[in-house]
Protein backbone atom coordinates (compact mmCIF):
# COMPACT_ATOMS: atom_id res chain seq x y z
CA UNK A 1 0.00 0.00 0.00
CA UNK A 2 1.72 2.98 -0.41
CA UNK A 3 2.01 6.18 1.50
CA UNK A 4 0.88 9.37 1.20
CA UNK A 5 2.20 12.32 3.23
CA UNK A 6 -0.77 14.61 4.41
CA UNK A 7 -0.07 18.36 5.45
CA UNK A 8 -2.04 20.71 6.60
CA UNK A 9 -0.59 24.58 5.53
CA UNK A 10 -3.74 26.29 7.04
CA UNK A 11 -4.29 30.30 5.50
CA UNK A 12 -1.71 30.35 3.15
CA UNK A 13 -0.43 32.92 0.28
CA UNK A 14 -1.24 31.41 -3.27
CA UNK A 15 1.84 32.25 -4.52
CA UNK A 16 3.59 30.16 -1.43
CA UNK A 17 1.69 26.79 -2.06
CA UNK A 18 2.31 26.91 -5.71
CA UNK A 19 5.85 27.44 -5.23
CA UNK A 20 5.81 24.79 -2.68
CA UNK A 21 3.94 22.83 -5.04
CA UNK A 22 6.44 23.25 -7.75
CA UNK A 23 9.02 22.67 -5.85
CA UNK A 24 7.78 19.02 -4.85
CA UNK A 25 6.52 18.62 -8.41
CA UNK A 26 9.79 18.72 -9.77
CA UNK A 27 11.45 16.59 -7.09
CA UNK A 28 9.40 13.61 -8.06
CA UNK A 29 9.50 14.03 -11.79
CA UNK A 30 13.84 14.79 -11.57
CA UNK A 31 13.75 11.66 -9.83
CA UNK A 32 11.71 9.58 -12.19
CA UNK A 33 13.75 10.73 -14.90
CA UNK A 34 17.00 9.80 -13.16
CA UNK A 35 15.75 6.54 -12.22
CA UNK A 36 14.66 5.90 -15.80
CA UNK A 37 18.02 7.17 -16.83
CA UNK A 38 20.02 4.91 -14.61
CA UNK A 39 17.16 1.71 -15.60
CA UNK A 40 16.90 1.41 -11.37
CA UNK A 41 15.73 3.51 -8.48
CA UNK A 42 18.32 5.62 -7.69
CA UNK A 43 15.83 8.17 -5.76
CA UNK A 44 12.46 6.95 -4.26
CA UNK A 45 9.61 9.55 -5.55
CA UNK A 46 7.26 10.90 -2.43
CA UNK A 47 3.40 11.27 -2.39
CA UNK A 48 1.67 14.04 -0.25
CA UNK A 49 -1.61 15.42 -0.07
CA UNK A 50 -2.05 18.93 0.75
CA UNK A 51 -5.23 21.26 2.29
CA UNK A 52 -4.94 24.92 2.68
CA UNK A 53 -7.13 27.66 2.78
CA UNK A 54 -6.08 30.91 0.35
CA UNK A 55 -6.40 35.10 1.18
CA UNK A 56 -8.84 36.06 -1.79
CA UNK A 57 -7.58 35.05 -5.06
CA UNK A 58 -8.62 34.31 -8.50
CA UNK A 59 -6.59 32.09 -10.75
CA UNK A 60 -6.85 31.24 -14.35
CA UNK A 61 -5.55 27.96 -15.95
CA UNK A 62 -3.71 27.57 -19.30
CA UNK A 63 -6.51 27.39 -21.57
CA UNK A 64 -8.69 30.00 -20.20
CA UNK A 65 -9.99 33.23 -21.48
CA UNK A 66 -8.56 36.57 -19.50
CA UNK A 67 -11.91 38.08 -20.07
CA UNK A 68 -13.54 36.04 -17.69
CA UNK A 69 -11.87 38.00 -15.23
CA UNK A 70 -14.69 41.21 -14.48
CA UNK A 71 -12.17 43.06 -12.56
CA UNK A 72 -9.71 45.68 -13.47
CA UNK A 73 -6.45 45.54 -11.59
CA UNK A 74 -7.32 48.22 -9.50
CA UNK A 75 -10.71 46.76 -8.46
CA UNK A 76 -8.80 43.55 -7.56
CA UNK A 77 -6.88 45.89 -4.96
CA UNK A 78 -10.12 47.31 -4.04
CA UNK A 79 -11.33 43.86 -2.85
CA UNK A 80 -8.39 42.34 -1.37
CA UNK A 81 -7.71 39.75 -4.13
CA UNK A 82 -5.02 38.43 -6.08
CA UNK A 83 -4.63 37.07 -9.53
CA UNK A 84 -1.93 34.98 -11.15
CA UNK A 85 -2.19 33.16 -14.29
CA UNK A 86 -0.86 29.69 -13.70
CA UNK A 87 -0.16 25.44 -15.54
CA UNK A 88 -3.06 23.68 -14.44
CA UNK A 89 -5.79 22.99 -16.93
CA UNK A 90 -9.37 24.72 -16.81
CA UNK A 91 -10.32 28.45 -17.05
CA UNK A 92 -10.74 30.66 -14.08
CA UNK A 93 -11.55 30.32 -10.44
CA UNK A 94 -11.73 31.85 -7.26
CA UNK A 95 -9.87 30.83 -4.11
CA UNK A 96 -10.43 32.31 -0.35
CA UNK A 97 -11.17 31.58 3.30
CA UNK A 98 -13.59 29.40 4.18
CA UNK A 99 -12.70 27.04 1.33
CA UNK A 100 -10.66 23.73 1.48
CA UNK A 101 -8.18 23.82 -1.39
CA UNK A 102 -6.47 20.39 -1.73
CA UNK A 103 -3.47 19.87 -3.68
CA UNK A 104 -2.43 16.00 -4.08
CA UNK A 105 0.69 15.08 -5.77
CA UNK A 106 1.12 11.86 -6.67
CA UNK A 107 3.22 9.86 -8.58
CA UNK A 108 0.49 7.64 -10.14
CA UNK A 109 2.62 4.98 -11.17
CA UNK A 110 2.05 3.98 -7.26
CA UNK A 111 -1.79 4.00 -8.19
CA UNK A 112 -3.09 4.21 -12.01
CA UNK A 113 -1.69 5.60 -15.20
CA UNK A 114 -4.85 7.03 -15.51
CA UNK A 115 -5.74 10.89 -15.31
CA UNK A 116 -9.58 10.75 -16.44
CA UNK A 117 -9.98 8.31 -13.72
CA UNK A 118 -7.52 10.35 -11.16
CA UNK A 119 -9.86 12.77 -12.00
CA UNK A 120 -12.83 11.03 -11.23
CA UNK A 121 -11.61 10.15 -7.84
CA UNK A 122 -11.05 13.69 -6.69
CA UNK A 123 -14.91 14.30 -7.86
CA UNK A 124 -16.01 10.58 -6.17
CA UNK A 125 -14.00 11.64 -2.78
CA UNK A 126 -16.08 15.16 -2.85
CA UNK A 127 -19.44 13.11 -3.70
CA UNK A 128 -18.99 10.86 -0.99
CA UNK A 129 -18.28 13.58 1.59
CA UNK A 130 -21.08 15.40 1.11
CA UNK A 131 -23.07 12.34 1.17
CA UNK A 132 -22.28 12.05 4.86
CA UNK A 133 -24.66 15.90 4.76
CA UNK A 134 -27.21 14.26 3.00
CA UNK A 135 -26.84 16.20 0.05
CA UNK A 136 -26.92 14.19 -3.05
CA UNK A 137 -23.82 15.59 -5.41
CA UNK A 138 -22.76 14.53 -8.86
CA UNK A 139 -21.81 14.83 -12.44
CA UNK A 140 -22.13 17.26 -15.05
CA UNK A 141 -21.48 16.34 -18.10
CA UNK A 142 -18.71 17.75 -19.98
CA UNK A 143 -17.62 19.19 -17.34
CA UNK A 144 -14.87 18.12 -14.36
CA UNK A 145 -15.68 19.23 -10.84
CA UNK A 146 -18.78 18.34 -8.26
CA UNK A 147 -22.24 19.48 -9.01
CA UNK A 148 -25.57 19.49 -7.45
CA UNK A 149 -28.84 18.88 -9.52
CA UNK A 150 -26.80 17.82 -12.35
CA UNK A 151 -29.30 16.70 -13.94
CA UNK A 152 -31.47 19.66 -14.26
CA UNK A 153 -29.79 22.65 -16.22
CA UNK A 154 -32.17 24.92 -14.92
CA UNK A 155 -30.43 23.98 -10.95
CA UNK A 156 -27.40 22.45 -11.69
CA UNK A 157 -24.65 24.45 -9.41
CA UNK A 158 -21.09 23.89 -8.72
CA UNK A 159 -19.90 22.88 -5.30
CA UNK A 160 -16.17 21.92 -6.29
CA UNK A 161 -13.74 22.97 -8.98
CA UNK A 162 -10.98 20.74 -9.94
CA UNK A 163 -7.95 21.46 -12.13
CA UNK A 164 -4.82 19.72 -12.63
CA UNK A 165 -1.70 19.33 -14.05
CA UNK A 166 0.39 16.32 -14.66
CA UNK A 167 3.52 15.15 -16.06
CA UNK A 168 5.46 12.03 -16.41
CA UNK A 169 2.84 10.81 -14.40
CA UNK A 170 2.89 13.28 -11.11
CA UNK A 171 0.16 15.37 -10.05
CA UNK A 172 -0.09 18.85 -9.06
CA UNK A 173 -3.20 21.44 -8.42
CA UNK A 174 -6.37 19.73 -7.50
CA UNK A 175 -9.85 20.84 -6.10
CA UNK A 176 -11.68 23.53 -4.39
CA UNK A 177 -14.11 22.46 -2.10
CA UNK A 178 -16.49 25.55 -1.45
CA UNK A 179 -17.26 25.02 2.95
CA UNK A 180 -18.14 28.60 4.28
CA UNK A 181 -16.40 30.21 1.34
CA UNK A 182 -17.87 34.08 0.47
CA UNK A 183 -19.75 32.78 -2.84
CA UNK A 184 -20.01 36.91 -3.77
CA UNK A 185 -16.44 36.52 -5.20
CA UNK A 186 -17.74 34.72 -7.58
CA UNK A 187 -19.67 37.53 -9.03
CA UNK A 188 -16.13 39.30 -10.10
CA UNK A 189 -15.77 36.26 -12.63
CA UNK A 190 -17.43 33.51 -14.94
CA UNK A 191 -16.59 30.80 -12.95
CA UNK A 192 -14.41 28.01 -15.16
CA UNK A 193 -15.61 30.08 -18.73
CA UNK A 194 -19.21 28.67 -18.00
CA UNK A 195 -21.68 31.70 -17.93
CA UNK A 196 -25.51 30.05 -16.85
CA UNK A 197 -24.73 27.67 -14.19
CA UNK A 198 -24.72 29.05 -10.27
CA UNK A 199 -21.73 28.29 -7.61
CA UNK A 200 -22.81 26.77 -3.90
CA UNK A 201 -21.15 26.14 -0.89
CA UNK A 202 -21.87 23.69 1.75
CA UNK A 203 -23.08 26.37 4.23
CA UNK A 204 -25.81 27.60 2.06
CA UNK A 205 -27.05 24.25 1.31
CA UNK A 206 -27.45 23.46 4.62
CA UNK A 207 -27.97 26.89 6.08
CA UNK A 208 -25.08 27.01 8.65
CA UNK A 209 -22.10 27.08 9.27
CA UNK A 210 -19.52 24.17 8.81
CA UNK A 211 -16.88 22.85 11.05
CA UNK A 212 -13.73 22.68 8.47
CA UNK A 213 -11.71 20.27 10.68
CA UNK A 214 -14.60 18.05 10.17
CA UNK A 215 -15.13 18.47 6.93
CA UNK A 216 -11.38 17.52 5.76
CA UNK A 217 -11.37 14.31 8.58
CA UNK A 218 -13.95 12.93 5.74
CA UNK A 219 -12.29 14.16 3.02
CA UNK A 220 -9.22 12.27 4.16
CA UNK A 221 -11.18 9.25 4.74
CA UNK A 222 -12.58 8.84 1.41
CA UNK A 223 -9.29 9.82 -0.47
CA UNK A 224 -7.51 6.75 1.78
CA UNK A 225 -10.43 3.91 0.57
CA UNK A 226 -10.14 5.45 -3.06
CA UNK A 227 -6.99 5.38 -3.78
CA UNK A 228 -6.18 2.39 -1.20
CA UNK A 229 -3.88 4.09 0.55
CA UNK A 230 -2.43 5.02 4.14
CA UNK A 231 -1.68 8.81 5.13
CA UNK A 232 1.18 9.54 6.93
Amino acid sequence: MPQVLFQDLGLIDYKKAWDYQEELFKANVDAKIENRKADKTITPTKNYLLFCEHPHVYTLGKSGDETHLLLSEAMLKQKGATYYKINRGGDITYHGPGQIVGYPILDLDFFFTDIHKYLRFLEEMIILTLAEYGIEAGRYEGYTGVWLDADNPLKARKICAMGVRCSRWVTMHGFAFNINANLDYFNNIVPCGITDKQVTSLQKELNREIDLEEVKEKLKKHFCNLFETMLI
